[in-house]
C-alpha cells in the first residue's frame, strides 16, 4: 500500500512540476519573444492547474511545498534539455541529485 502512496505522490509533483514549468514557459514566450498572447492564456491555465495538482500530495503544505522544490529543479534541468536544447553537465546533474534526495528524505523516509 505505501508503495502505491509514494507513486501516486510522485506522479502528482511531476504532473505539479509539467503544469507549473509549461505554464511560466507560455508566458515567457509571449513576454520575452513576444509570441502569441494566446500563449500567455495558455501558461495562466496551466499555473492555475498547478496549484490544484499540488494540493493532491498526502503530506502537509509545509512538507509537500519544500520537497516540490527538488522535482522542479530535476524537471527544469530536463526541460532546458529537451525544449530549450541547453544540455545539462555535470554539476547539473550532481545539483539535481542532491535535491532529489532531499525530496526522498522529507517525503518518504520513515518517521520515529
Amino acid at each position: 500500500m505505501r508503495d502505491i502512496v509514494i507513486l501516486r505522490s510522485l506522479l502528482y509533483f511531476v504532473m505539479a512540476g509539467l503544469c507549473e514549468i509549461g505554464g511560466g514557459y507560455l508566458v515567457w514566450l509571449w513576454v520575452r519573444e513576444s509570441k502569441s498572447g494566446w500563449l500567455a492564456l495558455g501558461g495562466v491555465l496551466l499555473l492555475t492547474a498547478y496549484g490544484f495538482v499540488a494540493t493532491l500530495q498526502p503530506a502537509n503544505f509545509g512538507r509537500a511545498y519544500a520537497a516540490y522544490g527538488g522535482i522542479f529543479i530535476i524537471l527544469s534541468i530536463i526541460w532546458g534539455w529537451k525544449v530549450d536544447n541547453v544540455i545539462p553537465d555535470r554539476m547539473d546533474w550532481l545539483g539535481g541529485t542532491i535535491a532529489l534526495a532531499g525530496v526522498l528524505v522529507i517525503m518518504y523516509a520513515p518517521r520515529t
